[in-house]
């Protein structure tokens, strides 16, 4: 596994199926500031639709529906629709998750904690999305909202260094001297 965080500006989504897992896929690329997401549902639900909004399209997506795509989720379906959808992605060079379904993903979503702009996951590369939930929870435990101010005071700091002319290394001791003083983590 090698994790990434996109630039969510810059990401254009798609999201296939059906049930509460398209809903959920939709609500995290929504938490990540994702905002061009396709929705593509045959057959949508009431929760679907009000997710979606103006940005459904009520059927399996074809080939020209993917291009333009970043990133294609999938979830919900039968297996012979995921696989193809998988397939057609794929084959356009677009990276891929399907539910549940770990070989035909080119990349697993880990269970996020969000603390403003910070971002803590944990992953078991699709082997136990349980597991994965049950660490970010404990996260939740010890990283309670008051983190979301933390982040940000020391974002400002940090860009005050910068603007002095701190070079990477100072800025580094700085911050550790920061969470030092502030007693963070003990």
């Amino acid at each position: 596994m090698y994790p990434i965080a996109f630039d969510p500006v810059r990401v254009r989504a798609v999201v296939v199926g059906r049930g509460r897992g398209a809903v959920r896929r939709i609500a995290g690329l929504e938490a990540a500031g994702i905002s061009h997401i396709r929705v593509f549902a045959p057959e949508p639900d009431a929760e679907i639709r009000a997710k979606a909004g103006a940005n459904l399209v009520a059927r399996l997506p074809e080939a020209q529906d993917l291009e333009g795509a970043n990133l294609v989720l999938v979830a919900g379906l039968e297996d012979g629709a995921a696989q193809a959808i998988a397939h057609a992605a794929r084959g356009a060079g677009i990276a891929v998750n399907v539910e549940d379904r770990p070989a035909w993903c080119d990349f697993h979503l880990p269970a996020t904690l969000r603390r403003g702009d910070l971002l803590l996951t944990a992953s078991t590369g699709g082997r136990s999305p349980g597991l994965a939930r049950a660490l970010r929870n404990h996260l939740g435990r010890l990283f309670g909202a008051e983190w979301a101010g933390r982040l940000d005071a020391l974002a400002e700091a940090r860009q005050g260094w910068r603007a002095e002319g701190a070079d990477p290394r100072a800025v580094a001791r700085r911050t550790q001297e920061w969470i030092d003083r502030e007693g963070w983590f003990g």
